[in-house]
């Protein structure tokens, strides 16, 4: 037997959830294309520093991509293990990928 009361709270809430959707409608459109952005400027990064390395004003002029933007990116990757920091050339590190094979030998060691 259907509950009355419940099939109206079920549809409280979709019509809820309808109306919170078109007000946000433009902030998830523009927190989409954001994420779209950043994936494709990582990959570029990544691309850039494939079995190289490279400082940041080297990577940000190799991709044409501000300095500042290049330090947050290659700040976060470090953060997150997918960039390591090497040697220091002048006054700026150099930056490679982190490799997982090379991660898994040295564990293994």
């Amino acid at each position: 037997m259907k509950n009355p009361d419940n099939d109206k709270e079920k549809e409280a809430k979709k019509a809820a959830m309808k109306t919170l959707r078109a007000q946000r409608k433009d902030l998830i459109a523009s927190a989409s294309s954001r994420m779209k952005t950043q994936k494709k400027d990582i990959k570029a990064i990544k691309e850039f520093l494939k079995g190289k390395k490279a400082t940041i004003p080297d990577i940000a002029e190799g991709i044409d991509m501000p300095k500042d933007e290049t330090l947050w990116y290659i700040a976060t990757m470090k953060k997150y293990g997918q960039i390591v920091e090497a040697e220091k050339e002048g006054a700026f590190f150099n930056y490679s990928l982190n490799e997982p094979e090379k991660t898994q030998e040295k564990e293994e060691v």
